[in-house]
């Protein structure tokens, strides 16, 4: 590092492992040169006075799809990791589910050229296992794919070369893929329901209401996901892989996670939609708050945050997933007709910030949740996830006692027309400005960062 410095942010809290502190951020070259006591820091080439703000490491989402370079009418590379720079969001995980899926060496590195040309935040992307093969699976993971992701559910209609690859409905091809991929050490993420239980619901709720919200959580109801989580879980027992279970959405996959404790290594997340949201919110906005798994009672929103509160559930994720205003509007009234997935990466940082404010959780907590628990799990802390000498120079400063209110004339996802889960809520906690590497892409509403501006973030970043 040279004695030098590029940036100086001075005058406020920085967030480091073991809480805040009143000390100056120094950055240079890219990434943290050093912490100092006010007032005994090195010549800067720039300052920010963060009086009154708190600098948090930028935030790390591990659960994003923007399925670029498909659909561009429901979001681009550009528009959405815009959107991420505003919510304070510094890397993210792109999920492999695009037209076609990526699930092949060829795909992954075409996506991988096409993010690095248009991204204006770091990002890493998720593989599909594809053929199953030690050759597909060892090409992907010198490209450097940050994971792995398989779904327990069939292909939906007229979708299946978006999830060639990605959906092992058999839980023989389930287990051959966790055998397969632990051989890896990367994380194997997990989009669990149980295929015959949603056939069997789904053909249940047929004769149900289409317009009614209550008829998406009935054909899709939370045994599904707890049956579909207790056989990964039982067949991970064998398999030894880095497990990591999707968005959690219910009181009973809460009990399961909570039997299985320590049988193998396993994570698990949910998401705002989840723990800010319920089937009442649904019913209120509509086929625009249909995701997938479905938002259920307040009874499973409870059990979410007691099984944050107790560890069993240690990371909180976006699963942004940008429709266009045309699709769900076209199905208004038509629940299973209805694309699933909201648009959440503005509304996490935010939302979390909310909760410290309602005592609900920790500043630390929360940002363990959404951001450094993350880059452990994925290797790649303390490069990313903390503000530590040799850190990247990713830092978001933030106003605690700021207030967010989101809309689709304050939000820039291109999906901002179709947010109508969140629309309006005011939220105690506000994003002023996102650093990249040491340059601002965000400040006070206005995306600075450049398209191409983000870098491709490998397992082996951190070294």
């Amino acid at each position: 590092m040279t004695t030098a410095l590029d940036l100086l942010i001075r005058g406020g809290e920085v967030l480091l492992p073991d809480g805040l502190h009143r000390v100056d951020l120094g950055l240079a070259e890219g990434r943290v040169a050093g912490l100092y006591a006010p007032g005994t820091a090195p010549e800067a080439a720039e300052r920010i006075d963060a009086a009154g703000l708190t600098a948090l490491p930028g935030i790390v989402d591990i659960h994003f799809h923007v399925r670029a370079p498909a659909y561009p009418e429901r979001g681009t590379v550009q528009s959405e990791t815009r959107a991420a720079a505003a919510g304070g969001v510094t890397t993210l995980f792109e999920m492999p589910i695009s037209k076609p899926c990526c699930s092949t060496p060829g795909e992954l590195a075409r996506r991988r050229d096409h993010f690095a040309g248009n991204a204006v935040i770091d990002f890493a992307l998720y593989a599909a296992p594809g053929d199953l093969t030690e050759t597909s699976r060892d090409a992907m993971t010198e490209i450097g794919c940050i994971a792995w992701k398989i779904f327990t559910t069939a292909p939906p209609p007229g979708r299946g070369d978006e999830f060639d690859g990605l959906a092992f409905p058999d839980e023989a091809d389930q287990m051959r893929a966790l055998q397969l991929l632990a051989a890896t050490g990367l994380p194997v993420v997990v989009h669990a329901e149980s295929a015959p239980l949603l056939a069997h619901f789904a053909q249940a709720a047929a004769a149900l209401d289409p317009a009614d919200a209550a008829t998406h959580g009935a054909s899709r109801p939370a045994i599904c996901e707890a049956v579909a989580v207790a056989r990964l879980l039982t067949m991970n027992m064998t398999a030894g892989a880095k497990l990591h279970i999707a968005h959690v959405t219910s009181a009973e996959t809460v009990a399961v996670l909570r039997a299985f404790a320590g049988t193998s290594d396993f994570t698990a997340e949910t998401c705002p939609q989840y723990l800010f949201a319920t089937e009442a919110d649904v019913a209120r906005a509509g086929v625009y708050a249909k995701v997938n798994p479905p938002i259920r009672t307040q009874a499973d929103q409870d059990a979410l945050w007691q099984a944050i509160a107790d560890g069993i559930i240690d990371y909180v994720t976006t699963d942004h997933a940008p429709f266009a205003l045309a699709e769900k509007r076209a199905a208004e009234g038509d629940f299973p007709a209805a694309p699933p997935g909201v648009p959440g990466i503005e509304f996490i940082l935010p939302a979390m910030l909310d909760a410290v404010a309602a005592g609900r959780l920790s500043l630390k907590r929360a940002h363990d949740l959404i951001c450094a628990n993350g880059a452990r799990r994925y290797g790649l802390y303390p490069f990313k996830g903390a503000l530590l000498p040799g850190s990247a120079a990713d830092v978001t400063l933030v106003d605690l006692a700021g207030e967010t209110s989101l809309s689709p004339e304050t939000m820039h996802s291109h999906a901002r027309e179709v947010a109508h889960l969140f629309a309006g809520r005011r939220l105690r906690g506000r994003v002023r400005r996102t650093i990249l590497r040491g340059h601002t892409v965000f400040l006070d509403g206005s995306v600075t960062g450049r398209p191409g501006g983000g870098a491709f973030v490998t397992p082996r970043a951190a070294c």
